[in-house]
């Protein structure tokens, strides 16, 4: 399975909001939410997608998205802003979990079946990174991965680039997501012949 790892240094861990973008900028976990689970007419299923949220009052806070278990589910803002509200609330929705848990453990635990990749733009470039399986791609929010984060995942996995352009999180998702799939295209050809 292929994972994704925002941190989030701001994401509210209560429901009470307005809008996901005044509520710890939630709005960048909503975006990537989408860019790494949905396709243009379905769900990745092969995709899990986890957040670290450490936005007050009861941070931090681990969401869990699975591609697997998830449906009843749409693209839009509104839709992920109720889906949202609901799991911090304790609430449930199938393919979404939610539990206490600091980055630090999740990478941890991670760690242990997942290959781990921390996306920086001074790392490894990802055109010369052989990719293992079971893939987990930690990203920052748009103030980026806090030092001793990096500093942390390091132990566990490397840094790779996707180049010198600094792109938001969600567009990395989709590159990450693009280059996956045409190599798993690439692969499938090659079995074929």
């Amino acid at each position: 399975m292929r994972e994704f790892l925002l941190y989030s240094r701001l994401g509210r861990t209560e429901p009470h909001w307005s809008n996901l973008h005044d509520a710890g900028r939630l709005d960048i976990v909503y975006e990537c939410i989408v860019t790494s689970l949905f396709l243009s007419h379905g769900l990745r299923r092969d995709v899990a997608f986890n957040a670290v949220l450490n936005g007050p009052p009861n941070q931090p806070v681990h969401l869990q998205i699975n591609g697997e278990e998830l449906y009843d589910v749409r693209t839009d803002i509104d839709t992920w802003n109720a889906i949202l509200r609901k799991a911090i609330s304790g609430k449930t929705h199938p393919g979404v979990a939610i539990q206490k848990g600091s980055f630090e453990a999740l990478v941890k635990d991670k760690a242990e079946t997942n290959s781990i990749y921390i996306l920086e733009e001074h790392g490894k470039s990802i055109a010369e990174t052989e990719l293992a399986e079971n893939p987990l791609f930690i990203l920052g929010d748009h103030v980026g991965l806090p030092k001793n984060a990096e500093r942390y995942a390091q132990r566990f996995g490397s840094k790779i680039s996707l180049g010198k352009t600094p792109y938001l999180a969600a567009s990395c998702i989709t590159i990450i997501n693009y280059l996956l799939d045409k190599q798993k295209r690439e692969q499938t050809t090659q079995r074929t012949v």
